[in-house]
C-alpha cells in the first residue's frame, strides 16, 4: 500500500476514481473538483496548491482525500484569521498551511472516498501521512473542514501528538417531514409565522415575474452566462470583487455534471433577472449562489428558499442546506444546526491556546443553538 501526494487530479485516472467507494454528494466528484482545477479557479495563483492525498494499492487506487497547500483563509467559510493573527504578532508565520476541503463550499459530506473493507484503518494511515507532512513542510498546521460523522476515524478518547481538535460551527437546515405539499409545510408554522410567509410569495402570484426550476440539460450556456453576470454583480456589491469563482467552472460543470444542477430563474417577459443555483444527492439540496438584476422585495427569499423547499417537498428529499450564516432563515423554517471541522496545530503553546478557544467556543455555540431554537415558528 501506497499513499503520496498528487498536484493536480489529471494523476488520477477518471474510471479509477469513479471506483472508489462515494454517495452521490456532489462536491467530491471528480467532475466537480476537475473543473475547479482545469477552470483555474483553484491553483497555486489563487492560493490553493493542489496537493491531493491518493492510497494505491497493487497499482489500483483505493482511496483520495482532497487537500491544499494554502496561503490565506479566504473561501473556507471555517474563520482562523485570529488564529493567523496571533502568529504574526509573535513573529510566526500561520501559512502557508494544509487543508482538507471543498473550495468555497461550506456543505458537510463525504472527505474521504475509499473502495476498502477496512476503512477505518486507512483512513488512520491516511491522517497520520498528513500530519508527517505538516511536521515535514514549513506549514503551521492542518485542517479538516466539514466532514460528514464517516469521513473522521478518531474518537476524543484516543490520546495522541496527531489528535485534530474539534471545533463546532452553526447553519440552518430545512427538514423534510414528509410534507404532502407546501401548505402541509405551512400547517406545522404558528399562525404568524404561516402569513407571513404567505404574504412573501403573494408577492409572486398574479405578478408579471415567472419563475421556474431549471434542471440538468435544459440549463443551457447562454442561461450560465447570464447567472455568471448575476453572480459577479452580487459580490461586486458585497465586497467589490468578482468572487472566486470564473465562467469556465460553471460552463463546465454544466456540461459534465447536469444531473446534479439547477436554477431557480425568475424571469420579465422571458428575460432572466434573477437566478438561484442549486446542487442536489439523492437525500440532499444545496443552495449555493444568488444573483439578480434588480433588487425586488422577497425575491430573494423566494428564489433561494421557498422554492428549495418545495423542490425538496415534490422530489422527496429529506434535507436543504440554503448556505452558511442567516439568522433570517429561522423564521423561514431553517433549524440551527451544529457543522464540525478539526484542526491540527504543530506549536504547542499555540494548539493549547487555541483549544482553550474552542472549549469557549464550543460553549457559546452550544448557548446560540439553543437560544435561535426557540424562534423557530414551529408550533
Amino acid at each position: 500500500m501506497i499513499l503520496k501526494f498528487i498536484s493536480s487530479l489529471s494523476e488520477i485516472d477518471v474510471a479509477q476514481f469513479k471506483r472508489l467507494q462515494n454517495d452521490s454528494y456532489p462536491f467530491l466528484k471528480y467532475e466537480f473538483l476537475s473543473a475547479l482545477e482545469q477552470s483555474k479557479s483553484v491553483c497555486s495563483e489563487t492560493g490553493w496548491q493542489v496537493k491531493h492525498l491518493v492510497v494505491w494499492e497493487n497499482q489500483a487506487l483505493i482511496g483520495f482525500m482532497p487537500l491544499y497547500l494554502k496561503n490565506h483563509s479566504y473561501g473556507e467559510y471555517v474563520f482562523d484569521f485570529q488564529w493567523a493573527n496571533a502568529y504574526h504578532q509573535s513573529g510566526l508565520q500561520y501559512y502557508p498551511k494544509l487543508l482538507s476541503a471543498i473550495p468555497f463550499t461550506p456543505c458537510t459530506g463525504s472527505r474521504i472516498v475509499l473502495i476498502k473493507d477496512n476503512s477505518e484503518v486507512i483512513k488512520k494511515m491516511m491522517f497520520n501521512k498528513i500530519i508527517e507532512e505538516t511536521n515535514k513542510l514549513e506549514v503551521s498546521s492542518f485542517h479538516y473542514l466539514f466532514p460528514n460523522n464517516e469521513s473522521y476515524p478518531f474518537t476524543e478518547s484516543e490520546d495522541s501528538d496527531n489528535n485534530l481538535m474539534k471545533r463546532l460551527g452553526m447553519q440552518y437546515h430545512w427538514f423534510n417531514q414528509n410534507y404532502q405539499d407546501f401548505d402541509d409545510f405551512l400547517n406545522i408554522c404558528k399562525a404568524k409565522s404561516r402569513k407571513n410567509i404567505k404574504r412573501e410569495r403573494r408577492a409572486f402570484v398574479d405578478s408579471k415575474i415567472s419563475i421556474q426550476m431549471v434542471e440538468g440539460a435544459q440549463i443551457d450556456e447562454s442561461l450560465w452566462q447570464q447567472f455568471y453576470s448575476f453572480y459577479c454583480a452580487t459580490y461586486a456589491k458585497r465586497s467589490g470583487n468578482y468572487g472566486y469563482l470564473n465562467e469556465s467552472f460553471f460552463q463546465m460543470l454544466g456540461k459534465s455534471m447536469p444531473s446534479s444542477i439547477i436554477m431557480a430563474v425568475a424571469e420579465i417577459d422571458n428575460k432572466p433577472i434573477a437566478i438561484s443555483l442549486f446542487f442536489k444527492d439523492k437525500n440532499t439540496l444545496y443552495g449555493r449562489y444568488w444573483g439578480c438584476e434588480q433588487e425586488i422585495e422577497f425575491l430573494h427569499f423566494e428564489l433561494c428558499y421557498y422554492q428549495g423547499i418545495e423542490y425538496c417537498i415534490k422530489n422527496g428529499l429529506k434535507r436543504f442546506d440554503a448556505g452558511a450564516q442567516g439568522e433570517h432563515k429561522i423564521s423561514r423554517g431553517f433549524k440551527p444546526i451544529e457543522t464540525t471541522s478539526y484542526h491540527w496545530i504543530k506549536d504547542h503553546r499555540f494548539r493549547d491556546a487555541i483549544g482553550t478557544f474552542l472549549d469557549q467556543e464550543t460553549d457559546f455555540v452550544f448557548s446560540s443553538i439553543e437560544q435561535l431554537s426557540k424562534k423557530l415558528p414551529f408550533k
